[in-house]
């Protein structure tokens, strides 16, 4: 066994460690607190291995362990990853990966820029105005208005219209979204008071009209996000909703969760009801997230009745949820896309979804031959993407993937996790699986010097 004494003697001192030059240069790219900090925690866990029988660390081990404590210390907690899922919203990455036009539009409001300033009245402004006109025109709307995501959107639409009042909606319904946010209290944070009505699986117009009171403000429809009930089911549809919530004077609140602009019928999916088509059904807000199948930033939209979009700007929440500059610049110039009808064109999701099955196949053999040149065993192997990020449940895309048979399937996945950049893939049936569909052309290259470097 060691001698503790003797061990402990042969650890350099801080000083003396952090004169090794290869901390000298990571000291003048972090700082001399973090460096300094660094060797003393590595320095205090030798001390206590040590003490509990272990040999000292020599040299070029304790400078290689402080090292790489300040290098993880000045890479950024957020960084970039490569989506080889297969899953395009994938809320736990991001969801929607912005497009070049949005990017460069973030970079062009990043310093100063007329957020709340009129520069032909040279005056105050509105943030909203930014953002309003192209959503009337690309929706049809009168009006609009943006908060910082969709939960906010209703909590906003209800606290400024149905506070202290009773908000009539379906049993089947009131879900829960992701991470154990349930929209029943997400509403009830308003002030409304729920009426629910019919059951889970069947509710009709007619249970809408009975609830219908003196105490009743408004009438909600939300999307299911990402669930679907089959079978003995029904739901009015949002015409029928209008009709009922007109015939009494009171507005119809639709939240729709992901707000497609465009029709997924046409790109194979199930048809999933458009923003557009709901305006166009009666309803007279429509709220719905930037993020998902618009395809731009975290942001809540409603647009809608002009009078009752000025209620909701005039509201106190409506600071609280309010979005910032690059918010309102990627919106703007994701929307800019459907207006010139080159959404599926320039909008990443929207890329993905439409990307043809046999390009999808001619780039999954590209990757195969490169990482057979690698000596690597994969092959091409067919098999579905999915939209994710709770929009349109159930649905999947053909494609085909690059699959890949390691020793430890789990072990490589750790490794492209850990690389610069993060690669994300899937296992199936112990196989590695990268899905070139949601992998942008331009990622490609990037993606296969990872993998280079992972079986490495």
């Amino acid at each position: 066994m060691p001698d503790l004494q003797a061990e402990l003697r042969r650890l350099p001192s801080v000083d003396a460690l952090l004169g090794h030059p290869e901390l000298l240069a990571l000291e003048a790219e972090s700082g001399r607190e973090p460096a300094l900090a660094a060797v003393r925690e590595v320095l205090d866990e030798a001390r206590r291995a040590v003490r509990s029988g272990a040999a000292a660390p020599d040299h070029p081990a304790l400078v290689a362990a402080a090292a790489e404590r300040i290098r993880a210390w000045l890479q950024p907690s957020l960084r970039p990853v490569i989506n080889a899922s297969g899953v395009i919203l994938q809320t736990n990455l991001g969801r929607a990966p912005l497009s070049a036009a949005a990017l460069a539009a973030m970079a062009r409001v990043a310093a100063y820029s007329n957020l709340e300033y009129d520069l032909e009245a040279g005056r105050r402004g509105s943030r909203y105005v930014h953002a309003e006109g192209v959503l009337q025109r690309v929706t049809g709307a009168e009006a609009a208005l943006l908060t910082n995501n969709n939960a906010g959107a209703i909590l906003l639409a209800l606290s400024a219209l149905a506070a202290g009042r009773e908000v009539v909606i379906s049993r089947g319904q009131l879900v829960e979204i992701g991470g154990g946010f349930r929209i029943p209290d997400v509403l009830l944070q308003s002030g409304a008071r729920l009426m629910e009505v019919g059951t889970t699986n069947r509710t009709y117009a007619r249970d809408f009209e009975v609830a219908c009171g003196a105490e009743t403000a408004l009438l909600l429809q939300v999307h299911t996000s990402n669930f679907r009930v089959s079978g003995f089911v029904h739901q009015p549809t949002t015409a029928e909703l209008a009709k009922v919530a007109h015939a009494r004077g009171l507005p119809l609140v639709v939240d729709l969760g992901s707000g497609v602009l465009l029709d997924t019928a046409a790109f194979g999916m199930a048809h999933e009801p458009t923003v557009q088509e709901c305006l166009q059904a009666g309803a007279d807000l429509v709220t719905f997230s930037g993020d998902k199948l618009l395809g731009g930033p975290q942001a809540g939209i409603i647009i809608g009745r002009a009078e009752l979009v000025a209620a909701l700007r005039r509201h106190p929440l409506t600071r609280a949820l309010r979005v910032d500059k690059l918010t309102i610049a990627a919106l703007g110039a994701t929307l800019a896309a459907y207006q010139a009808g080159r959404a599926v064109q320039e909008v990443p999701i929207w890329r993905m979804i439409g990307a043809p099955a046999a390009e999808v196949r001619r780039r999954a053999r590209r990757w195969v031959r490169r990482l057979r040149a690698l000596g690597a065993t994969a092959e091409v192997v067919r098999g579905v993407s999915t939209v994710g990020g709770g929009s349109l449940p159930g649905e999947t895309l053909p494609t085909s993937l690059a699959a890949l048979r390691v020793a430890s399937p789990d072990a490589l996945a750790r490794r492209l996790r850990l690389g610069d950049p993060a690669v994300i893939g899937r296992i199936e049936e112990e196989r590695l699986l990268l899905d070139p569909r949601t992998v942008l052309p331009e990622q490609e290259a990037d993606l296969l010097h990872a993998l280079e470097r992972a079986l490495a």
